[in-house]
């Protein structure tokens, strides 16, 4: 663990691994807002529900894992993946998007690479979306 933070401690410009809480959405007007306005990407382990926003403040991401998918143990390790995926995606968005994150169960025992590919998918998707 001292050696993960000790990375993360670069300075300036280095990433520490985190989401700074400009690319988090945090409130649940955001949330709802994205529901109520938003739109849906569909897989098989993942449902993304997003948003165009009017300022240019880039894309932030929210993730609902409901208490249906288990204890807080099960919950937090499913948003701890789910975030090392998309947080690597993120920045790559363009413009501004709200995004949330809506996982199955499957989320859990999903190799990781599998749910890489599938966020991937579900990511250049919101892409093309954004562009029509």
């Amino acid at each position: 663990m001292q050696a993960f933070r000790q990375a993360g401690d670069g300075g300036p410009g280095v990433q520490s691994g985190r989401f700074p809480k400009t690319s988090r959405l945090l409130k649940h007007a955001d949330f709802q807002a994205v529901y109520e306005k938003g739109k849906k990407h569909f897989s098989s382990n993942v449902t993304i529900f997003y948003r165009d926003r009017s300022d240019q403040k880039g894309t932030r991401v929210g993730f609902a894992v409901g208490k249906m998918l288990g204890g807080a143990v099960t919950r937090n390790r499913i948003r701890r993946r789910l975030r090392a995926v998309v947080q690597k995606r993120v920045a790559l968005m363009p413009g501004s998007l709200d995004v949330v994150v809506h996982p199955r169960k499957s989320v859990l025992n999903l190799e990781f690479a599998r749910l890489e590919a599938e966020i991937d998918r579900l990511f250049s998707g919101l892409q093309q979306g954004k562009r029509q």
